[in-house]
């Protein structure tokens, strides 16, 4: 599947902590309704065999809506699952060696918070960047918030598609306009939501504000 710009606008990443009013599944789908372009399917405590049979789930229910699907981090499961896309961060496999183990089909997103890391993630097979923390986030504590004006160097120096992430909700998201971004990634903004799809679609006409504020199409 094609990774540009318009997959990436609203890029949803799933968070196990939000599932206690329903399954992972249900809340997937209600975001897929809301209109989210891409999902990524976090996983970190799951043991391999049910991590896979959660990706199968989720892969079969975001083609259907025709949404890229991404693994974080496990090469071996997103091969599995026939994931449309492997995500990976600075301390996982490098780009090139991801791009070696999947093919040249497979979407590879690697996380970057330097303009260095960008270009070399780029140089390396990346198609797309995750940048970040873009904001004051609890859900990775171990990334710390982007100096002024580093995620617009970051996007002025690549040309490949760049995704915001980190603490983004719909009371700072249009703090991004300017930034050069071409798309928004949020996790406990969409999963901890009460109305999964309704928000989405508020998050969705926000996240192409800074968009639109940024470029056209």
């Amino acid at each position: 599947m094609k990774c540009d710009k318009h997959t990436m606008l609203l890029y949803a990443v799933t968070d196990r902590a939000w599932t206690g009013r329903e399954t992972l599944r249900q809340q997937v789908e209600d975001a897929l309704k809301g209109g989210v372009t891409c999902v990524q399917l976090r996983e970190k405590k799951l043991d391999d065999a049910a991590f896979l049979q959660e990706a199968m789930e989720l892969s079969a229910l975001c083609r259907n809506y025709g949404v890229p699907f991404i693994i974080n981090d496990n090469v071996e499961i997103a091969i599995k699952c026939h994931a449309d896309g492997i995500h990976v961060g600075q301390e996982d496999m490098a780009a090139a060696d991801v791009r070696a183990k999947v093919g040249p089909d497979m979407i590879i997103g690697v996380s970057a918070h330097s303009v260095e890391e960008a270009q070399l993630a780029v140089a390396h097979g990346a198609d797309y960047l995750g940048v970040g923390a873009a904001f004051s986030t609890h859900t990775k504590t171990d990334v710390d918030v982007l100096p002024e004006g580093r995620l617009k160097e970051i996007c002025d120096s690549v040309d490949v598609p760049v995704v915001a992430i980190g603490g983004i909700h719909k009371d700072n998201i249009l703090k991004l306009k300017g930034s050069g971004a071409d798309g928004v990634a949020l996790v406990s903004a969409i999963f901890s939501a009460e109305d999964i799809e309704a928000e989405c679609k508020e998050l969705k006409a926000l996240a192409e504000q800074i968009i639109y504020s940024n470029s056209t199409f």
